[in-house]
């Protein structure tokens, strides 16, 4: 079983920054995409950023320029910096985890499917 932990959400004023943290814990062996999406009340999730074990990274148009995502490796856990918020980037942010291999009695398993994290309010005020 895999969990996903975030942090680093809150209150911030227009223009001002927050970085969100995401922990991946269990039996892990390799994660192939994490992720960051958001979910703005009366609207569908949507991608935010995500990031390859390979370092590949991928933004949605409307943060490229503002956000950047990291991610270490050896800990499973990634980062989402957010800078020049607008009150537009109000919403949950969750943290997701694809392409996983756990270790389960010294040998490596597909997980089928992919997995979240409770969320992360972000509020940007104007």
């Amino acid at each position: 079983q895999v969990q996903l932990v975030e942090s680093g959400g809150g209150l911030v004023q227009a223009g001002g920054s927050l970085t969100l943290s995401c922990a991946a814990s269990g039996s892990i062996f390799s994660i192939g995409v994490m992720g960051w999406y958001r979910q703005a009340p009366g609207k569908e999730r949507e991608l935010v950023a995500t990031i390859t074990s390979g370092l590949i990274t991928t933004y949605a148009e409307s943060v490229k320029g503002r956000f950047s995502i990291a991610k270490d490796n050896a800990q499973h856990t990634i980062f989402l910096q957010m800078n020049g918020l607008r009150p537009e980037d109000t919403a949950v942010y969750h943290c997701n985890a694809d392409q996983v291999y756990t270790m389960v009695g010294g040998n490596v398993h597909f997980t089928e499917g992919d997995y979240w994290g409770q969320g992360t309010q972000v509020t940007v005020s104007s």
